[in-house]
């Protein structure tokens, strides 16, 4: 008979599987999805902040011009003293970055991912001042930059400010940081679409309703306050008709794999500029300088070249641009942007690799005669965003919506898909992510269902269970735990009717030994009244995690729903071992003739 003094202090029974909700978002996500909006709209004001001052500095360094009107630098003729514009750009850039704030520098978007991985997604509002000037000073003298990195990162800036100044979590103000960023994209370009899949692919680490909501909203209502703004959209209207046909087909996957290789190109060039400036004996301040001096000698070759050159990419949409121009646009492009972004300066890459692969899909389109150059030059922009930013969905519903021409979503898919495949295999990082791994970090970018949540208990536990009677004294277990014939150091405690008292170990009986516990004390009186941490076979392996977590043993009783009996054991080294057992399975490589296990490397996570 059980002792009447014995209570069974099992937890609440969790909730039946039908009870289980396909997702975990609350009505707070409602909250968060409102406040989103004036992070929007405060982002809408700094993307045009941003649009006006490039202009404005534009028009001064070049055409000596107090004005905020968009003058072309096209229409300039540059003499020698023209390469010294963008070097003083860079020096005043180089001035802000030392003595103001060092996140100014680079691309924009590495520091957004940075700051949301490492630092609580929380940015100064030195940055968000900074970066948008910096970066208007950059561009506005001749850098080869885009404006979406420093909006992005001024966006984010923004909402991570906002965040930081009312009640929410760092889930949530990683959410409003990322609706920030995705607003002012969408100011630039008026792709909201684009906006949000960038969030999802490469921003937010997750895509879970909590977050993708108040994206969402950010972006319609971007989307919706430069429309009233009587911003022009498309950016680049293209309306060249798209034919599906084998050889239409061939000609996007060769666009693709191309770009994709010269994708790789780009990646290789920026950061091997990046090496070299960093072996000079001079302080980092003092390198955009050298970048700049590139810069500048590359607008005498090729003054497309100079600027954000959103001009450059509505003429190839177009056709107008002859091969020659092509060519030569796409190498100074290249190389002064690698230059210029390796020195350490502040400006985005989307635009220049938008140019710089349009340049290459007009290329090929001269090779391919029955191709429309304008159809190529847009594919070969899409698979150069899509390779090296490795972001294959953003860079597809981008080079639809910036040009309004939805019938050109299937080839954009598919060399955006290909140069995509191609960057991952050839290349370990993409052109972001090698910046925040040159940092010492690494960030894996895949996203999959944690199998802790897709496997049972009782698909892991161990069903050969050795337990300890409740009658055994605290002596006897004490000599139990040490003898050299105890396989492993706890144990689930029974009754006579194998109900699960709790769990002993050796932590345990020496905070009972401490406590003035009596060596003959029964385990089932020791036990009364404790906590006991159980759980049941049809839970999965994600709440026996947690319950491992919490109560802070390396074991857990399983016990039966119908009658609280003792049925399995689970433990880390079950949870670990199913693990390594799906990566095995995903790795198994199956043939027409059966299957072989793989190697140590191919099991072997990447």
């Amino acid at each position: 008979m059980e002792p009447a003094n014995i209570k069974h202090n099992s937890p609440r029974p969790p909730k039946s599987d039908h009870a289980l909700s396909d997702f975990s978002a609350s009505p707070r996500v409602l909250v968060i999805a409102a406040l989103a909006i004036p992070v929007a709209l405060a982002s809408v004001a700094a993307g045009l902040a941003l649009l006006k001052l490039i202009q404005l500095a534009t028009n001064i360094a070049y055409f000596h011009e107090f004005s905020f009107a968009s003058l072309q630098l096209q229409s300039l003729h540059l003499g020698p003293t023209s390469v010294l514009i963008p070097v003083v750009g860079a020096f005043i850039v180089g001035l802000m970055a030392r003595y103001g704030s060092e996140k100014i520098r680079g691309h924009g978007i590495p520091e957004a991912i940075e700051a949301i991985l490492l630092g609580r997604s929380r940015l100064s509002p030195k940055v968000a001042i900074l970066k948008p000037l910096s970066s208007a000073i950059a561009i506005g003298t001749g850098g080869p930059f885009g404006a979406e990195g420093p909006i992005i990162m001024t966006g984010g800036a923004i909402g991570s400010l906002i965040a930081q100044m009312l009640p929410v979590n760092d889930a949530e103000r990683k959410t409003l940081l990322v609706s920030g960023a995705a607003a002012g994209m969408t100011t630039v370009f008026g792709t909201p679409i684009a906006a949000v899949m960038l969030g999802v692919e490469l921003l937010l680490f997750e895509w879970r309703p909590r977050s993708f909501i108040p994206v969402a909203v950010a972006a319609v209502t971007a989307a919706v306050a430069r429309t009233a703004l009587h911003m022009p959209s498309p950016l680049f209207p293209f309306t060249g008709h798209v034919a599906i046909s084998l050889a239409g087909l061939a000609s996007w996957v060769l666009v693709g794999a191309v770009v994709g290789l010269l994708a790789c190109a780009l990646s290789q060039m920026v950061y091997g500029w990046e090496d070299l400036f960093s072996k000079l004996p001079i302080h980092w301040m003092w390198w955009p300088m050298l970048g700049g001096l590139v810069v500048g000698l590359g607008g005498l070759i090729e003054p497309r070249a100079l600027g954000v050159g959103y001009e450059n990419i509505a003429q190839m949409l177009s056709g107008q641009l002859v091969l020659k121009t092509v060519l030569l646009l796409l190498i100074v492009k290249a190389i002064i942007w690698s230059t210029a972004l390796g020195s350490g300066t502040s400006g985005g890459v989307l635009a220049p690799l938008f140019i710089i692969g349009g340049a290459a899909g007009a290329a090929i389109a001269g090779i391919l005669p029955a191709e429309s150059p304008g159809l190529l030059a847009l594919l070969g922009m899409a698979a150069a965003m899509s390779g090296a930013m490795r972001v294959p969905l953003t860079a597809t519903f981008f080079a639809a919506e910036v040009t309004g021409n939805m019938e050109t979503l299937l080839p954009l898919l598919t060399a955006s898909a290909t140069a995509y495949a191609v960057t991952v295999l050839a290349m370990r990082r993409s052109i972001l992510t090698e910046k925040i791994t040159r940092r010492g970090h690494h960030i894996v970018c895949e996203y999959n269902i944690d199998s802790f949540v897709l496997t049972r208990i009782r698909d892991v536990m161990t069903i050969a269970v050795e337990s300890v009677p409740a009658t055994m004294s605290l002596h006897e277990v004490a000599r139990f735990l040490t003898a050299s014939t105890t396989a492993h150091p706890t144990f689930p405690v029974v009754d006579a009717d194998n109900h699960v008292l709790g769990i002993v170990d050796p932590p345990s009986v020496l905070r009972w030994r401490r406590g003035g516990r009596h060596r003959k004390t029964m385990l089932q009186d020791l036990l009364a009244g404790a906590d006991l941490p159980l759980v049941y076979p049809d839970e999965y392996v994600e709440h026996a995690a947690e319950r491992l977590s919490d109560s802070g043993l390396s074991h857990l009783a399983v016990v039966s729903r119908e009658d609280q009996t003792l049925v399995g054991y689970i433990g880390w080294k079950d949870i670990t071992q199913m693990r390594a057992k799906h990566r095995t399975a995903e790795a198994q490589k199956t043939t027409f003739f059966g299957s072989r296990a793989p190697s140590a490397a191919e099991a072997r996570p990447n």
